[in-house]
């Protein structure tokens, strides 16, 4: 499956759906999923993550009320919701309505009074895939009901609120990376954020490069678990270094000469581990450095190694995974592969020369169907901009 990057005729979509259910004259916004090219299990570190916008995202359309109301269409569910404005849920009730009404409770918590408001709501950000839809929906929604609420709020800050309502109201641990780059990503461009500053900056991804998403289809039931044991096994090997070295704040501030030195008092998989960490927040920043330089050799070789890193070091890989990223690397047109995410299945992403990025999502699915088993969703697409009103037309 691949998908190119024309949203035009999504916004018209949604505009035709919004006008049929709600009337009115709604504006349309766009906030985009994304991938992460490089740095994986570093931003609880206070580490580096360099993620990309992709060009697949989330509508949302808004126009007011005049009787109080707060009515949500679906169009991806075909399901609606509607509440008085003073009556919405306190509390999440574990479906697709917890994101848009999650943003409007910190909305309101951040003192900006919502009105009354229509909105359709239209995505094709693949679910489950990891890509990030519950970011997507969020900050479109957010950019949104500021523009109705006549509010305005920096980018850095509705990023901040949107992670608020997914932490507070949705009831779901993530970081910032997902809103953040929601809110700030650019077109042809890859995003380098300090999690702990929320400092970044840009790295050019060259038009000729095509980013490919590859889903194994799998994710082991292992996934929940592990999580919890990676960040704990994270946070001992902090705990020692610290006691060391009073510097070390997070595992960010650790270099690999402290595990050198103080590894040896750690059990092994606490120190690889933390080898993964503090080796990946290094490869994070050289990579961006290779983009900004144009050398994309030195960035598929750092993506190869942050791949067996995660593998080996944070035994965060799986079998389908490795074949997916072993299928990839014999393919022409290659720059460089990795899974991405949170680990034990999910999706790789690819970075693949534009000319040969049609036979190589190709000839990826049939080689990891024939030694898989399994039909791969395979998507196609570039580095886009962060969240933003779509002109009405179309």
């Amino acid at each position: 499956m691949a998908k190119g990057n024309e949203k035009m005729p999504g916004a018209s979509l949604v505009r035709e759906i919004h006008e049929k259910h709600f009337g009115g004259d709604p504006r349309v916004f766009l906030a985009p999923g994304r991938v992460n090219l490089i740095g994986e299990h570093t931003d609880y570190a206070g580490g580096f993550v360099m993620p990309a916008a992709i060009d697949f995202g989330t509508f949302a359309s808004a126009s007011a009320r005049s009787d109080g109301r707060v009515e949500i269409w679906s169009q991806n569910f075909k399901e609606g919701v509607a509440f008085g404005a003073d009556e919405l849920p306190g509390t999440r009730r574990k479906r697709w309505p917890d994101y848009p009404l999650g943003v409007v409770w910190a909305l309101r918590e951040a003192g900006i009074e919502v009105p009354g408001f229509s909105m359709v709501l239209e995505g094709d950000v693949p679910l489950g895939a990891g890509l990030s839809s519950s970011a997507s929906v969020e900050v479109a929604v957010a950019v949104a009901l500021l523009s109705l609420a006549g509010a305005e709020m920096e980018r850095t800050a509705i990023a901040k609120l949107c992670q608020k309502a997914e932490n507070e109201y949705v009831g779901a641990s993530c970081g910032i990376m997902d809103q953040f780059i929601a809110c700030h990503g650019a077109e042809d461009h890859a995003l380098l954020l300090d999690c702990r500053s929320l400092q970044y900056r840009l790295a050019p991804i060259p038009r000729h490069v095509s980013v490919v998403i590859a889903n194994t289809m799998v994710k082991h039931s292992i996934a929940g678990g592990e999580y919890g044991i990676r960040r704990a096994e994270v946070e001992e090997g902090t705990a020692i270094l610290r006691g060391h070295r009073g510097g070390i704040a997070q595992l960010r501030d650790a270099t690999l000469e402290d595990l050198e030195r103080w590894g040896g008092e750690m059990a092994e998989n606490v120190m690889r581990r933390c080898r993964h960490i503090i080796t990946e927040n290094l490869r994070t920043v050289a990579a961006a450095d290779a983009l900004a330089a144009g050398d994309l050799k030195k960035l598929g070789d750092l993506m190869a190694a942050a791949h067996v890193s995660y593998r080996d070091d944070f035994e965060a890989s799986c079998e389908e995974a490795d074949i997916m990223v072993d299928a990839a690397r014999c393919l022409p047109g290659l720059i460089g592969a990795r899974l991405t995410g949170g680990g034990f299945g999910g999706c790789t992403v690819n970075l693949v020369e534009e000319e040969a990025a049609e036979r190589f999502v190709k000839q990826l699915g049939e080689e990891y169907r024939a030694a898989t088993g399994i039909e791969a969703e395979i998507y196609r697409c570039h580095a886009s901009a962060g969240a933003h009103s779509v002109e009405n037309g179309g």
